[in-house]
């Protein structure tokens, strides 16, 4: 899937607020740059880790209320 439909599919399951979309992002990627695994299949040597926080967002796999859970 290419990035701007996977960033378009992420925007809508963040009520088109491009704000909350981007503080949703980098609460994920701190998390995953902490040791957190990916919600989605993916092997997380291959991809950025802003590209999968938003392909779990545009899968609907994470909820706000998880991103601000910083382990």
């Amino acid at each position: 899937m290419r990035l701007e439909k996977i960033t378009a599919d992420a925007l809508d399951n963040m009520n088109n607020d491009r704000y909350l979309l981007s503080i949703a992002v980098a609460k994920r990627v701190e998390q995953l740059s902490a040791g957190a695994e990916p919600e989605i299949d993916i092997d997380k040597n291959k991809y950025k880790f802003a590209d999968i926080a938003l392909m779990e967002i545009a899968a609907d796999k994470l909820e706000f209320s998880d991103i601000h859970k910083i382990k």
